[in-house]
């Protein structure tokens, strides 16, 4: 049977969404209806969707491919999605994984951040809410790009002058400030955990878990005498801090 106009329509429109997009992204999900809805949508939205129900399927798809974005279930029928998730840490620091989980204390939440995981999202949950996580993630690479400069919403970062900028007005900020914005920038949108944080900029023994509040607090202080008033950095009760465009969800 031909395919009617409408379905030679939807078609063509989903193969052009995929040619801009040209991002592979794998959907490990056991539960199958889940997963087939979310497979629809996701490839409804331009991405060329592999998904897989379960953590073999998920290892043999990675030997075989190289997905762009990791939407990962945490509990699998044959493993926890926490070990494919320091498999793909091993190999690979720049791609995106997003954690699905039913869990809801904060010990689940920490461990994957901590892992790796870019972003987590607690089921259940909306399908724009999914999305809205996905396009973030894949903006992060932009942002971590390697060069002397990082740039977020009216922001910019000289790396070798050590410069902050919004507009073209300078934000006084001292070496551990400067430190902590960087490493937001380059998570921008993402849950940055305070153990990452002190992993990431701790190479003197300096700094420490109860200073950090401090810093975070003094750069929102930066923010506002700067008229900095696109972004904010929001706190994540019990996990750490967010980044994000102003209005964003806390």
């Amino acid at each position: 049977m031909e395919p009617s106009e409408s379905e030679e329509d939807s078609h063509s429109t989903r193969f052009l969404k995929g040619s801009l997009n040209m991002v592979q992204l794998l959907l490990v999900e056991d539960d199958p209806i889940l997963g087939r809805s979310l497979h629809v949508t996701l490839e409804t939205e331009g991405y060329a969707v592999d998904w897989v129900q379960s953590l073999s399927g998920a290892r043999e798809t990675v030997r075989a491919k190289q997905p762009n974005l990791f939407v990962l279930d945490v509990n699998l029928p044959d493993g926890s999605g926490y070990d494919l998730l320091t498999e793909i840490r091993k190999e690979r620091t720049d791609v995106p994984v997003i954690l699905l989980t039913a869990k809801t204390d904060e010990d689940s939440v920490v461990r994957g951040l901590n892992l790796g995981a870019n972003d987590y999202v607690r089921k259940p949950f909306g399908q724009k809410e999914l999305l809205a996580r996905i396009s973030s993630a894949l903006r992060m690479p932009m942002n971590a790009a390697k060069g002397t400069t990082l740039k977020y919403e009216s922001l910019s970062i000289d790396l070798e002058k050590r410069q902050v900028k919004h507009q073209d007005r300078t934000l006084d900020v001292n070496r551990r400030e400067f430190d902590i914005l960087v490493h937001l920038v380059r998570h921008a949108e993402a849950v940055v955990t305070r153990e990452s944080l002190l992993n990431a900029l701790d190479k003197d023994g300096e700094i420490f878990d109860r200073t950090i509040d401090s810093h975070i607090s003094h750069l929102r202080a930066r923010f506002r005498k700067g008229d900095v008033n696109d972004i904010q950095i929001n706190s994540i009760y019990g996990v750490g801090y967010r980044l994000e465009k102003k209005g964003g969800t806390a």
